[in-house]
Protein backbone atom coordinates (compact mmCIF):
# COMPACT_ATOMS: atom_id res chain seq x y z
CA UNK A 1 0.00 0.00 0.00
CA UNK A 2 2.33 2.12 0.94
CA UNK A 3 4.32 2.01 -2.28
CA UNK A 4 1.38 2.48 -4.38
CA UNK A 5 1.17 5.57 -2.53
CA UNK A 6 4.53 6.85 -2.68
CA UNK A 7 3.87 5.84 -6.77
CA UNK A 8 0.99 7.19 -7.60
CA UNK A 9 0.61 10.15 -5.34
CA UNK A 10 3.96 11.06 -3.21
CA UNK A 11 6.59 10.58 -6.42
CA UNK A 12 4.26 12.84 -8.68
CA UNK A 13 3.85 15.64 -6.39
CA UNK A 14 7.30 15.84 -6.04
CA UNK A 15 8.18 15.55 -8.96
CA UNK A 16 5.60 18.15 -9.73
CA UNK A 17 6.83 20.68 -6.98
CA UNK A 18 9.99 20.51 -7.53
CA UNK A 19 9.47 21.58 -11.67
CA UNK A 20 7.31 24.58 -10.33
CA UNK A 21 9.58 25.99 -7.93
CA UNK A 22 12.63 25.50 -10.18
CA UNK A 23 10.69 27.17 -13.30
CA UNK A 24 9.49 29.77 -10.76
CA UNK A 25 13.39 29.97 -9.04
CA UNK A 26 14.61 30.55 -12.44
CA UNK A 27 12.64 33.28 -13.66
CA UNK A 28 12.97 35.17 -10.53
CA UNK A 29 16.82 35.32 -10.50
CA UNK A 30 17.04 37.36 -13.13
CA UNK A 31 15.48 39.97 -11.02
CA UNK A 32 16.87 38.68 -7.79
CA UNK A 33 20.32 40.12 -7.32
CA UNK A 34 20.95 38.63 -4.08
CA UNK A 35 19.81 35.51 -3.45
CA UNK A 36 16.89 35.75 -1.27
CA UNK A 37 13.88 35.53 -3.26
CA UNK A 38 14.97 32.40 -4.26
CA UNK A 39 15.65 30.39 -1.07
CA UNK A 40 12.35 31.65 -0.13
CA UNK A 41 11.51 30.05 -3.10
CA UNK A 42 13.60 26.96 -1.73
CA UNK A 43 12.27 26.72 1.98
CA UNK A 44 8.83 26.58 -0.14
CA UNK A 45 9.54 23.80 -2.07
CA UNK A 46 11.39 21.91 0.95
CA UNK A 47 8.63 22.26 2.44
CA UNK A 48 5.71 20.91 0.14
CA UNK A 49 8.63 17.79 -0.15
CA UNK A 50 8.49 17.11 3.59
CA UNK A 51 4.70 17.62 3.28
CA UNK A 52 4.01 14.88 0.77
CA UNK A 53 6.31 12.94 2.57
CA UNK A 54 4.37 12.71 5.39
CA UNK A 55 7.72 13.60 7.61
CA UNK A 56 7.54 15.66 10.79
CA UNK A 57 9.98 17.19 12.05
CA UNK A 58 11.29 18.94 16.00
CA UNK A 59 13.67 21.39 16.18
CA UNK A 60 16.03 21.79 19.11
CA UNK A 61 18.42 24.61 19.97
CA UNK A 62 16.83 27.66 17.88
CA UNK A 63 17.94 29.81 20.66
CA UNK A 64 21.64 28.99 19.54
CA UNK A 65 21.18 30.14 16.12
CA UNK A 66 23.19 33.98 16.77
CA UNK A 67 20.73 36.55 15.09
CA UNK A 68 21.84 39.21 12.61
CA UNK A 69 25.27 37.41 12.52
CA UNK A 70 26.43 34.79 9.55
CA UNK A 71 27.79 31.89 10.52
CA UNK A 72 29.08 28.20 9.13
CA UNK A 73 26.57 25.24 10.16
CA UNK A 74 27.95 21.99 9.78
CA UNK A 75 25.79 18.94 10.00
CA UNK A 76 26.06 15.20 9.93
CA UNK A 77 25.13 13.94 6.72
CA UNK A 78 22.45 10.70 6.33
CA UNK A 79 20.25 11.37 3.47
CA UNK A 80 18.80 13.15 0.11
CA UNK A 81 16.45 14.32 2.92
CA UNK A 82 18.98 16.35 4.89
CA UNK A 83 19.18 19.63 3.06
CA UNK A 84 15.21 19.70 2.79
CA UNK A 85 15.20 19.29 6.25
CA UNK A 86 17.61 22.04 6.98
CA UNK A 87 16.08 24.35 4.54
CA UNK A 88 12.90 24.51 5.58
CA UNK A 89 13.24 24.05 9.66
CA UNK A 90 16.55 26.48 10.12
CA UNK A 91 15.42 30.08 9.62
CA UNK A 92 18.55 31.25 8.73
CA UNK A 93 19.63 33.09 5.11
CA UNK A 94 22.24 30.10 4.04
CA UNK A 95 23.74 28.72 0.94
CA UNK A 96 25.58 25.70 1.01
CA UNK A 97 28.48 23.67 -0.38
CA UNK A 98 26.99 20.71 -2.78
CA UNK A 99 28.56 17.92 -5.09
CA UNK A 100 29.17 19.10 -8.27
CA UNK A 101 26.58 16.59 -9.72
CA UNK A 102 23.51 18.16 -7.97
CA UNK A 103 24.49 21.29 -10.25
CA UNK A 104 24.00 19.37 -13.37
CA UNK A 105 20.60 18.06 -12.11
CA UNK A 106 17.65 19.88 -14.80
CA UNK A 107 15.73 22.82 -12.28
CA UNK A 108 17.46 21.96 -9.77
CA UNK A 109 20.90 23.06 -10.93
CA UNK A 110 19.72 26.18 -12.26
CA UNK A 111 18.18 26.81 -9.14
CA UNK A 112 21.41 26.07 -7.17
CA UNK A 113 23.92 28.19 -9.50
CA UNK A 114 21.50 31.54 -9.57
CA UNK A 115 20.59 31.24 -5.99
CA UNK A 116 24.64 31.65 -5.07
CA UNK A 117 25.14 28.09 -3.77
CA UNK A 118 28.58 27.03 -4.24
CA UNK A 119 29.61 23.83 -6.11
CA UNK A 120 32.27 21.26 -4.56
CA UNK A 121 34.81 19.85 -6.68
CA UNK A 122 36.16 16.52 -5.44
CA UNK A 123 39.79 15.32 -5.99
CA UNK A 124 40.90 18.28 -7.36
CA UNK A 125 42.68 19.94 -4.15
CA UNK A 126 43.51 23.66 -5.71
CA UNK A 127 39.70 23.13 -7.09
CA UNK A 128 38.77 22.61 -3.23
CA UNK A 129 40.79 25.52 -1.88
CA UNK A 130 39.70 28.36 -4.36
CA UNK A 131 36.01 26.47 -3.22
CA UNK A 132 36.44 27.31 0.23
CA UNK A 133 38.36 30.73 -0.45
CA UNK A 134 35.21 31.66 -2.67
CA UNK A 135 32.62 30.34 0.45
CA UNK A 136 34.62 32.57 2.82
CA UNK A 137 34.55 36.03 0.72
CA UNK A 138 30.55 34.93 0.10
CA UNK A 139 29.76 34.94 3.82
CA UNK A 140 31.52 37.73 4.63
CA UNK A 141 30.38 40.31 0.94
CA UNK A 142 26.86 38.86 1.07
CA UNK A 143 26.07 38.52 5.08
CA UNK A 144 24.65 34.92 4.83
CA UNK A 145 25.48 31.77 6.25
CA UNK A 146 27.29 28.71 4.67
CA UNK A 147 25.76 24.74 5.45
CA UNK A 148 28.29 22.52 5.09
CA UNK A 149 28.19 18.49 5.43
CA UNK A 150 31.64 17.87 6.50
CA UNK A 151 31.83 14.24 6.34
CA UNK A 152 32.21 14.87 2.20
CA UNK A 153 29.22 12.61 1.45
CA UNK A 154 26.52 10.66 2.82
CA UNK A 155 27.26 7.88 5.69
CA UNK A 156 26.81 4.29 4.33
CA UNK A 157 25.88 3.11 7.44
CA UNK A 158 24.82 5.58 9.31
CA UNK A 159 27.61 5.93 11.89
CA UNK A 160 29.55 9.71 11.81
CA UNK A 161 32.31 9.24 9.32
CA UNK A 162 35.42 11.60 9.71
CA UNK A 163 35.04 15.44 9.24
CA UNK A 164 37.63 17.56 6.61
CA UNK A 165 38.67 20.59 7.68
CA UNK A 166 36.63 22.97 4.94
CA UNK A 167 34.03 24.24 8.05
CA UNK A 168 36.70 24.85 10.20
CA UNK A 169 38.50 26.76 7.29
CA UNK A 170 36.35 28.29 5.60
CA UNK A 171 34.46 29.23 9.31
CA UNK A 172 38.22 31.10 10.94
CA UNK A 173 38.45 32.77 7.16
CA UNK A 174 35.45 34.25 7.67
CA UNK A 175 35.67 35.32 10.66
CA UNK A 176 32.53 33.40 11.88
CA UNK A 177 31.17 31.32 14.21
CA UNK A 178 30.60 27.69 13.56
CA UNK A 179 27.15 25.88 14.44
CA UNK A 180 27.16 22.00 14.79
CA UNK A 181 24.06 20.17 14.11
CA UNK A 182 22.90 16.86 14.54
CA UNK A 183 20.14 15.25 11.83
CA UNK A 184 18.30 12.12 13.77
CA UNK A 185 16.06 10.14 11.67
CA UNK A 186 16.92 11.15 7.86
CA UNK A 187 18.45 8.19 7.31
CA UNK A 188 15.17 6.19 7.93
CA UNK A 189 12.61 8.58 5.88
CA UNK A 190 15.18 8.38 2.69
CA UNK A 191 17.31 6.04 2.74
CA UNK A 192 20.35 5.32 0.72
CA UNK A 193 20.34 4.22 -2.43
CA UNK A 194 15.95 4.91 -2.35
CA UNK A 195 14.30 7.65 -4.26
CA UNK A 196 10.50 7.10 -2.52
CA UNK A 197 10.84 8.99 1.11
CA UNK A 198 8.92 7.35 4.01
CA UNK A 199 6.71 8.85 6.75
CA UNK A 200 8.53 9.30 9.60
CA UNK A 201 9.64 11.73 12.19
CA UNK A 202 13.14 13.40 12.19
CA UNK A 203 14.89 15.62 14.58
CA UNK A 204 17.25 18.77 14.00
CA UNK A 205 19.22 19.31 17.17
CA UNK A 206 21.43 22.54 17.10
CA UNK A 207 24.53 23.06 18.85
CA UNK A 208 26.24 26.03 21.00
CA UNK A 209 28.12 27.98 18.63
CA UNK A 210 32.04 27.60 18.55
CA UNK A 211 33.68 31.13 18.14
CA UNK A 212 36.53 31.84 16.08
CA UNK A 213 37.53 35.28 16.60
CA UNK A 214 40.93 34.46 17.66
CA UNK A 215 41.84 31.37 15.54
CA UNK A 216 44.15 30.92 12.43
CA UNK A 217 43.98 28.40 9.87
CA UNK A 218 46.84 26.38 12.01
CA UNK A 219 43.34 25.86 14.33
CA UNK A 220 41.56 24.42 12.27
CA UNK A 221 42.28 20.74 12.69
CA UNK A 222 41.12 21.63 16.70
CA UNK A 223 38.18 23.41 15.46
CA UNK A 224 36.84 19.91 13.19
CA UNK A 225 37.48 17.98 16.26
CA UNK A 226 35.12 20.00 18.70
CA UNK A 227 32.41 20.59 16.25
CA UNK A 228 32.46 16.70 15.17
CA UNK A 229 32.52 15.88 19.44
CA UNK A 230 29.28 18.27 20.06
CA UNK A 231 27.89 16.47 16.86
CA UNK A 232 28.33 12.99 18.65
CA UNK A 233 26.98 14.62 21.99
CA UNK A 234 23.72 15.50 20.35
CA UNK A 235 23.31 12.54 18.39
CA UNK A 236 23.73 10.30 21.62
CA UNK A 237 21.31 12.70 23.66
CA UNK A 238 17.89 11.69 24.44
CA UNK A 239 15.30 13.02 23.22
CA UNK A 240 14.21 16.71 24.52
CA UNK A 241 10.85 18.11 25.06
CA UNK A 242 9.51 19.39 21.77
CA UNK A 243 10.79 23.02 20.84
CA UNK A 244 9.26 23.66 17.44
CA UNK A 245 7.25 21.15 15.41
CA UNK A 246 6.29 21.54 11.82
Amino acid sequence: MSFLRALLITDPLILFFTIFYGTRSFFTSFLDMDGSRQISLARRWAARLLQVSRVRVTVEGLENLPAGVPCVLASNHLSYMDTPVVLANVPLPFRFLAKRGLFQIPFLGSHLHRAGHIPVYRGHPRQALRTMTLAAETIQQHSVSLLIFPEGGRSLDGALRPFTDGAAYIAIKAHVPLIPIALVGTRDVLPMGSLQPNPGHVRIRIGTPIPTAFLTLHDRARLTAQARASIVAMLEAQPAAPAALQ
